[in-house]
């Protein structure tokens, strides 16, 4: 998946397969990979808290699907968080979507009512060309 602010090839990789991993539903294995990738970034840039959010992403769902909804909760609190300002890391992604499909979830884990009994699992795809 091109696109994102990352130099090094092997962290470019491992973003690209932990982002596959979250969308097929592997969330621990997702986690692994995107972890990768952000040990890789550089200490204290926004890259590395945007990665860090993705990481916490996949954690807050691996939790979810473990049906630890406290952890889950709590860790995709903070995931949204370190997602703001995303779109300088991950240019190419439709963080819109992302961050709608994560406030759907926040709502449904909050006990908030909600249109379906769960909401669909979060994807991160690419912007529609279009509509840059």
């Amino acid at each position: 998946m091109p696109g994102f602010r990352i130099v090094d090839r092997e962290a470019h990789r491992q973003l690209a397969y932990g982002l596959a991993l979250l969308n097929a539903g592997s969330f621990f294995e997702a986690h692994e990979a995107l972890e990768d990738a952000w040990r890789e970034s550089p200490r204290g840039t926004p890259l590395r808290r945007h990665l860090q959010g993705m990481v916490q992403v996949a954690v807050a769902f691996h939790h979810q699907s473990r049906e630890n909804l406290a952890g889950a909760r709590s860790v995709l609190d903070r995931a949204v968080r370190n997602l703001n300002g995303a779109e300088d890391s991950f240019p190419d992604l439709d963080l819109d979507r992302l961050r709608a499909d994560l406030a759907n979830w926040q709502r449904h884990l909050a006990g908030t009512p909600h249109k379906t009994k769960r909401p669909a699992l979060p994807r991160v795809v690419r912007r529609d060309r279009a509509r840059r």
